[in-house]
């Protein structure tokens, strides 16, 4: 089997034995793979990256015939997100991204866009003070990417163009209308400017949703109901939204 080279982003890492590596990885070409760096870490002159979670970085690797674990024999760091490492706040929005990567998409599935998605948002998140916006920016875009997106353009049940105030199912993963209401007892009101605000960043690039402001009202139930979704529908809790919750109302105490 020849060596494959792509650009691959870390989303996870545990020791092997006494010097290896296994690392879960992201890649360009190849959608997410799992491989193992043999002595990287009895011999990191070998490689000329240490694989740090959310690095981004160019591998050389031999696919595996009779497992699903792939060894790479090369790997170059790109780029480290240095700057993100010493934000404990940006440390755990770019941590939950790759956790929402590892949850939704399915292994040696190739996925470009979701690939550049997560470059991209990096490379952003390291210059920008609004970190918390590009996560929930990645949120919206992943799940459209992956399959997963909520339906907005009418009412999940019926298919009926909504009229008057919906709500939003969990459960069956949209609006639904004042005539379905009863379909699901526990959906939620939701502000219009959510939806508004959804259906802008589903529809415009990166570029034009980080000069979007979102109303801090807005903001806080966007992502309440982004995470209460993506948990219901993955059927797991995301770690990295625990912490980055515990953040938050560490920082609310504080002041």
């Amino acid at each position: 089997m020849p060596p494959l080279k792509t650009d691959a982003v870390v989303i996870k890492t545990f020791d092997f034995r006494e010097t290896s590596i296994i690392a879960t990885l992201y890649t360009r070409d190849f959608g997410k793979i799992n491989a193992i760096l043999k002595g990287i870490r009895g011999f990191p002159e070998k490689f000329a990256s240490t694989l740090e979670p959310f690095s981004h970085n160019q591998i050389v690797f031999y696919k595996s015939r009779n497992s699903g674990l792939h060894l790479v024999s090369q790997c170059d760091l790109h780029e480290n997100f240095t700057s993100l490492r010493s934000d404990i706040t940006k440390i755990t929005l770019a941590s939950l991204m790759m956790e929402l990567v590892d949850a939704v998409m399915p292994s040696e599935e190739v996925n470009q866009d979701v690939f550049n998605l997560s470059v991209d948002c990096l490379n952003a998140m390291r210059d920008c003070v609004y970190a918390d916006k590009i996560t929930t920016i990645f949120k919206i875009k992943l799940l459209i990417l992956s399959g997963f997106k909520p339906h907005f353009d009418s009412c999940i049940s019926c298919d009926e163009r909504i009229i008057g105030q919906g709500k939003f199912s969990i459960e069956l993963g949209g609006l639904i209308c004042p005539a379905c209401f009863k379909k699901d007892l526990r959906a939620r009101n939701i502000f219009r400017g959510t939806i508004a605000t959804i259906l802008y960043i589903e529809k415009c690039d990166l570029a034009n949703n980080l000069r979007l402001g979102i109303n801090p009202q807005i903001k806080r139930e966007l992502d309440s109901m982004l995470s209460a979704f993506i948990d219901f529908h993955i059927d797991k809790k995301i770690k990295s939204q625990n912490v980055l919750d515990s953040l938050k109302i560490g920082s609310l105490s504080v002041r």
